[in-house]
């Protein structure tokens, strides 16, 4: 049984773009500051509201996809990184009530998560 996202050992080993797996880990946490080309904002996510080092999730069709926040309850903000460019982001905040915000590359203001996880689908680097 996978151990839940928050409660999985941190894996610092660095690693390169090409190197990130296409799927969620089960067994570990990829934090930002190992990812050697991790842009500044990645690094700095979720400082404004308390999150720690954003963990790496998956790769949606190109996209990097990043967290920081707790797995749940509670404030957390996504990020999507471009693969091949990642000065090209993509932001989601969700709030403890369930409600968020955030642009896809479309440029549609999503409320939903899951919308925006389409939007990055939809639009595949």
């Amino acid at each position: 049984m996978a151990l839940p996202f928050d409660e999985r050992p941190l894996d610092s080993t660095p690693v390169h773009t090409e190197a990130l797996p296409d799927t969620p880990q089960r067994d570990r946490r990829i934090p930002a500051g190992a990812w050697l080309e991790a842009p500044a904002e990645l690094l700095r996510l979720g400082e404004d509201f308390g999150g720690r080092e954003a963990g790496y999730i998956r790769r949606i069709h190109g996209w990097l996809l990043w967290r920081s926040g707790p797995p749940s309850g509670g404030d957390a903000r996504y990020l999507a990184v471009a693969a091949d460019e990642p000065s090209v982001q993509h932001a989601f905040r969700l709030l403890a009530d369930g409600s968020g915000q955030g642009a896809g590359p479309s440029g549609t203001v999503h409320d939903r998560f899951r919308a925006w996880k389409e939007d990055l689908r939809d639009h595949a680097r």
